[in-house]
């Protein structure tokens, strides 16, 4: 699904496996970074349609994991094997995901398990700043959902566009949620008035005013 010139959904329910959360695709000068992995159940349709979207995989140069649940990250080390990518966590979820925690990672709500993931970048600042293609993309610490929730921006098409993965939740005990930093992570998504907000699990929503309702829906 294509979201704007440089933006694509190439993973979901409806497009890869049912238990995935959405995978977005940043295609820019021939060069591409994944937002999200998916489970694994179907990594190889995620690659088929990253070609029918016209990237060429082997040319994927980050992928970058919001946050360490297993519906996002499950499918990340063979997206890494087929593409040569660096996957990029903040820190704080990279640790759960480094040691195969499947209550952490919530792999155990899926009746699977979690295996080790080494994670290339560990952010560890409240932003940092990438590049793919003539784009510039900041992965922004947004905790709450987890320790280590992160929120991706880039400008595409003079539109800001928001990878907010979980804007929704849930918050549970398990996952080590917290909910004071969610509601301040949230706080903080809705001041950046993006214009287009990518959700993990409720689709693409566009316009400031249908961005800020949908966040503020969960405060």
């Amino acid at each position: 699904m294509k979201i704007t010139s440089d933006i694509f959904e190439v993973g979901g329910p409806s497009l890869s496996h049912p238990s995935d959360a959405a995978v977005y695709m940043i295609l820019s000068e021939g060069e591409t970074a994944l937002i999200d992995a998916g489970t694994g159940g179907a990594t190889q349709r995620i690659l088929k349609n990253m070609k029918m979207c016209g990237a060429q995989p082997e040319k994927t140069r980050q992928l970058f994991l919001t946050h360490c649940h297993y519906d996002h990250t499950g499918g990340a080390a063979e997206i890494r094997e087929h593409t040569g990518c660096r996957i990029i966590a903040h820190e704080l979820d990279a640790r759960y995901l480094e040691a195969g925690d499947s209550e952490v990672t919530a792999a155990s709500w899926y009746g699977s398990f979690m295996q080790p993931l080494s994670v290339d970048v560990k952010v560890s600042e409240k932003k940092r700043t990438f590049t793919v293609g003539g784009l510039q993309i900041d992965f922004v610490h947004t905790p709450g959902h987890s320790p280590g929730s992160s929120a991706l921006t880039v400008r595409s098409d003079g539109l800001l566009v928001l990878f907010g993965q979980d804007v929704h939740g849930p918050l549970n005990d398990s996952l080590l949620s917290n909910r004071n930093d969610y509601i301040r992570s949230l706080e903080f998504l809705i001041s950046l008035e993006a214009d287009i907000l990518c959700e993990g699990h409720f689709g693409v929503y566009h316009g400031k005013d249908e961005v800020r309702d949908f966040i503020e829906s969960f405060l």
